[in-house]
């Protein structure tokens, strides 16, 4: 039977992930409109995310200064080696650096639980995930391939145009690199630069002998839309060379049902472990107030995706909201 999706599934939650873990729940996290925790939900189905009660996990700090103190982005939740582990972007501060720039850096925290939900107290944090730049960074993602972690990120290089670009490196343990990071992407084509030069919010998908990696691309209004890179499973991931990168947008608003800047996505299974399934938040309309980052109605969708011919996704267009 054809498994149909509330639409919006969740409301108010930008930067969504979602992951279906071997206990048969979907676990949700996601960044919250005022940017102050880190919550966790989970179901038995996607549709259940809808109304499953949200657990605060981790706060920030509270005394608004120093590190993880302000502006907590793009939660993302992970188990691995048999360990949960959240990857998180936060600042010390909600004022611009020198280049006009938030100030983030990347965190990681561990919980000490086999249930994730169980009590903040399980969760521990082992600071900063430093890399070759002290600069902006946020939108990490990890995963295996190999027999080894990787590391994907957004980052700020003062000597490249924009506001950031897409990373790789190989990982050491699950909160430090040990490779030096390679540049995959950075903002060149025009879709890619309009208002803002922006490349961020890797994910990752491993299907048809190939890794893909979906990145969002330009301002976070109207026209943020999603890009890829692929690469064959077997090559060196390390290798920039190695990785072919879409010259146009892979999915993008749909203007003929009002869903604008669709992005930050993630990637889950349907029920019954066979569907792809596309999560990302969107909007829908266009007269935005004030900076769209603090617009807090970018809500959390999702859909089926199909695949091409050639084994490449074809992820067709935002769907229209569908729980009146």
């Amino acid at each position: 039977m054809t498994q149909n999706y509330i639409n919006p599934l969740i409301v108010q939650r930008a930067d969504p992930y979602i992951y279906k873990h071997t206990d048969g729940y979907y676990y949700f996290t996601a960044s919250v409109p005022a940017y102050n925790l880190i919550e966790i939900r989970r179901a038995k189905t996607l549709n259940g995310l809808a109304n499953a009660a949200p657990r605060t996990i981790w706060r920030k700090h509270s005394d608004g200064s120093g590190a993880m103190s302000q502006l907590i982005w793009a939660p993302e939740l992970h188990f691995i080696n048999g360990k949960w582990f959240i990857y998180f972007a936060a600042s010390h501060t909600k004022e611009f650096d020198h280049n006009g720039m938030f100030q983030h850096r990347m965190y990681c925290l561990e919980c000490a639980n086999p249930n994730p939900m169980h009590d903040e107290s399980d969760w521990i944090e082992h600071g900063q995930i430093e890399t070759h730049l002290d600069t902006f960074a946020l939108d990490a993602t990890v995963f295996e391939a190999h027999n080894k972690l990787y590391y994907v990120w957004a980052q700020k290089d003062p000597a490249i145009q924009g506001n950031s670009n897409i990373y790789i490196a190989e990982m050491e343990n699950p909160w430090m690199l040990k490779s030096e990071p390679v540049m995959l992407t950075k903002p060149e084509y025009n879709w890619e630069t309009k208002i803002f030069w922006v490349n961020e919010g890797p994910a990752i998908l491993h299907r048809n002998g190939k890794y893909f990696l979906t990145y969002s691309a330009s301002a976070t209004d109207e026209n943020y839309a999603m890009g890829m890179l692929s690469i064959d499973e077997d090559a060196d991931l390390l290798d920039a060379s190695n990785w072919y990168k879409s010259k146009t947008p892979v999915f993008q608003s749909n203007m003929d049902i009002q869903q604008y800047g669709p992005g930050h996505n993630s990637f889950t299974v349907s029920e019954d472990g066979e569907t792809d399934i596309l999560v990302y938040h969107c909007r829908n309309y266009t007269d935005i107030k004030g900076d769209p980052l603090y617009d807090p109605n970018r809500h959390t969708m999702v859909q089926k995706f199909n695949w091409n011919d050639d084994g490449t996704p074809n992820f067709g267009k935002p769907v229209p909201y569908n729980y009146e």
